[in-house]
């Protein structure tokens, strides 16, 4: 019986979730716009254990949402998580941002577009089936009038996180399905948690990194 804490910070939502055989025992999460991953994540776990009668020593793994997203909040999810295994000698697991993400969409066919934004007219994006297999890569791209036009043309398709509001001012397609101001969340990233630390689907402590996908620069 695997219990996992799951860590969410690719956006500005700092969220925490504890899972047990993957089904969600506790989440906490702060949705403001700010980020206060720094202030909070560390705060969020400790509640989290506490409010479950529970110590870092009974956790089986740590699991972390990887990226692509903010710069500074997968370093800080990233560190912390990497710290408590190295600490603790559990294992790693990463989730994709995306993945989770799409996740939060149940759909009984067609096709489900995470995207993140990436400012400007550009996102993160990938594209999953109604069975949330992956079938097209992340990508950092530029939207446009055509962008997705493939998916919009064969079936229903589920666009979901916060890049979706610029696509939507450009998309008059009648399959297009807009799930406006969605941010990825560690609900989400129990049951795939899970499925990874079943068949020891885990990181290298020593050498994991965030996926960026594109470098930073600063501001």
């Amino acid at each position: 019986m695997a219990l996992i804490l799951c860590l969410e910070t690719a956006t500005t939502n700092c969220s925490v979730a504890l899972s047990k055989d993957g089904a969600l025992l506790a989440l906490k999460e702060d949705k403001s716009n700010n980020y206060s991953h720094a202030e909070k994540l560390h705060v969020f776990i400790d509640e989290i254990l506490k409010e479950n009668n529970l110590g870092v020593g009974d956790l089986d793994a740590i699991a972390v949402s990887k990226g692509p997203g903010s710069y500074t909040g997968l370093r800080i999810g990233v560190s912390t998580a990497k710290g408590l295994c190295f600490s603790l000698n559990i294992p790693l697991i990463s989730i994709a941002t995306l993945a989770s993400l799409a996740a939060q969409v149940e759909l009984k066919k067609g096709f489900i577009i995470p995207m993140l934004d990436a400012r400007r007219m550009e996102v993160y994006s990938s594209v999953f089936d109604e069975n949330l297999k992956e079938i097209r890569e992340t990508k950092a791209e530029v939207l446009d009038e055509n962008s997705f036009t493939d998916y919009l043309e064969k079936d229903k398709t589920v666009f979901i996180g916060n890049g979706v509001e610029k696509f939507k001012a450009i998309c008059t397609h009648s399959n297009a399905d807009f799930n406006l101001d969605k941010l990825p969340s560690a609900k989400e990233m129990c049951s795939l948690a899970e499925a990874k630390y079943k068949i020891s689907d885990t990181e290298d402590v020593a050498y994991f990194e965030p996926y960026y996908l594109k470098d930073f620069i600063a501001g």
